[in-house]
């Protein structure tokens, strides 16, 4: 072995920590980013929110379902302050400011674009379902809170309550009873020594909790379920007993909406059956959905778009995060103590509150030119819906705005936009197109957003396949295949024909 020379060559890009917050400020969401900016307020003495954004900050982090309902604001008038006299010392410390500008200490070798594209891009956040608005429910106890609260006003014997206990325990979120009335009872008579508990007492204390508000709660089956909300109708509802015979031998039958079959075991006719449907349909399936109720997710638009004189405007959300600057009395302190270490200290948090900011006004502009740039090339779903939306990729922006491609996935990801049809994610706008018949392309959203629309508009009692579908599309010059329309269709949770159908 001995020692050697080399000389090599390679290209390798070196990210600053400024850049690197930066980077990751662009992709955060407005909640995320709030809290980012609440932080750092609290870690910097030097940065400040302004007077006039201060309250309506703090009120925007306790209560973020407040911002997220989207509401058209009107420009308030900012009234004339008399601007005070200032004191010798105050003046010196306006004239320091003044002399370091923001844009002398932040310098940059290197765009921003190139900074960004560098960055690993977050794969969270999905397309946000176009007929569905902000989330506005509401938490509340669970399942086995609410039935626990309901056994403890029950009279219950000492055993009984041990029997419904392990039964509240067997219930899971979907209101089913996960464990049979026979391992109930092994598991409670193996630390009984007294009298064993025999299985028709656990089946008892059973019937009795199935009644239970919401009733057919810790049934062990669907048809359990069903079966118990019939028995507390009147014996004289009309289609009772076909009901039950129905529900009771039939179920199979029932889910894959085989009526003809259906009639033809129970003898039962068309106009019958659809009496016997109605009642069915008058039943809760999912007791437990009006109880355990998922935690809401906000969502802040960092974006609204309004049509202004015949234009459509992109403007920033004034909510979504607070006007935040340097404080100048303590920015000023950093010329005027003697202490090298308090001078040391302020200017260096004196250059992250600087370089915070910058990155806060780098996010806005680049997100305000790629909403502009979306909304301009997506101006007929804006007039006429996502019918009418145009294919368009990631790609498609980045050559538009001239910035990379992972800047615009990283600008578009967990962003929203407010507009007069609703708070759509940024992605949404992005679709795959399809080719037809006169050699031009339609979005992959606008032909779902047929789908929807002809499905819809369809016969319950004839509902139409993915052939069909496939049918009409071709009839107004789009060509896609039945497989795709079933993709489509199942990416928009909607069964198959055989499941649609309906008698009423």
């Amino acid at each position: 072995m001995r020692q050697s020379l080399q000389l090599r060559m390679g290209q390798q890009l070196t990210m600053t920590p400024q850049l690197q917050q930066a980077i990751r400020l662009l992709q955060l969401s407005t909640l995320d980013l709030q809290q980012e900016i609440q932080e750092a307020l609290d870690s910097n003495p030097l940065l400040e929110v302004e007077e006039n954004e201060q309250e309506a900050f703090e009120n925007g982090l306790d209560k973020p379902h407040e911002q997220a309902q989207a509401t058209d604001k009107s420009e308030s008038n900012t009234e004339e302050q008399v601007e005070p006299q200032l004191s010798d010392y105050e003046q010196d410390t306006d004239t320091a400011l003044n002399k370091e500008t923001l844009s002398d200490e932040m310098a940059m070798d290197v765009t921003w674009d190139e900074y960004i594209s560098a960055a690993p891009v977050s794969s969270s956040g999905g397309p946000m379902p176009e007929d569905e608005s902000v989330y506005q429910g509401q938490t509340t106890e669970s399942l086995q809170e609410y039935l626990m609260w309901q056994l403890e006003l029950t009279p219950f014997s000492a055993t009984d309550r041990l029997i419904a206990l392990s039964i509240v325990e067997g219930v899971d979120d979907s209101g089913i009873l996960t464990v049979s009335c026979e391992d109930i009872l092994e598991s409670l008579n193996k630390d009984n020594d007294q009298d064993p508990i025999e299985l028709d007492e656990v089946e008892a204390v059973l019937k009795r909790i199935q009644l239970f508000d919401p009733v057919g709660i810790a049934a062990r089956s669907l048809q359990e379920c069903l079966i118990v909300q019939l028995n507390q109708f009147s014996p004289e509802t009309p289609w009772l007993e076909q009901t039950k015979q129905v529900i009771d031998e039939h179920i199979d039958l029932l889910a894959n909406r085989d009526y003809r079959t259906i009639m033809k075991k129970t003898k039962l006719k068309e106009g019958e059956l659809k009496e016997v449907m109605t009642l069915i349909h008058s039943l809760n399936p999912k007791p437990a959905a009006s109880i355990v109720q998922e935690e809401a997710d906000y969502v802040i638009p960092d974006v609204s778009v309004k049509k202004i004189k015949g234009r459509w405007v992109v403007e920033l959300n004034p909510d979504s995060m607070p006007k935040i600057r340097v404080n100048d009395h303590y920015a000023a302190m950093s010329r005027s103590v003697k202490s090298s270490s308090d001078s040391q200290f302020i200017r260096s948090h004196l250059q992250e509150a600087k370089w915070f900011i910058k990155s806060l006004e780098s996010r806005n502009e680049t997100l305000l030119k790629v909403t502009n740039c979306i909304v301009q090339q997506q101006q007929a779903f804006f007039e006429h819906g996502p019918e009418a939306m145009r294919p368009m990729v990631l790609n498609d922006v980045a050559e538009m705005v001239d910035m990379h491609e992972s800047t615009i996935s990283r600008v578009t990801t967990q962003k929203y936009m407010h507009t007069p049809r609703g708070i759509y994610e940024l992605k949404y706008f992005f679709s795959s197109h399809v080719s037809t018949e006169n050699g031009g392309e339609c979005s992959s959203t606008a032909i779902r957003a047929l789908i929807k629309k002809l499905i819809a508009a369809e016969n319950s009692a004839k509902p139409l396949s993915d052939s069909k579908i496939a049918d009409v599309l071709a009839d107004q010059g789009i060509k896609v295949a039945r497989r795709t329309i079933a993709k489509y269709r199942e990416s928009l949770a909607i069964p198959p024909s055989n499941q649609r159908k309906s008698l009423i």
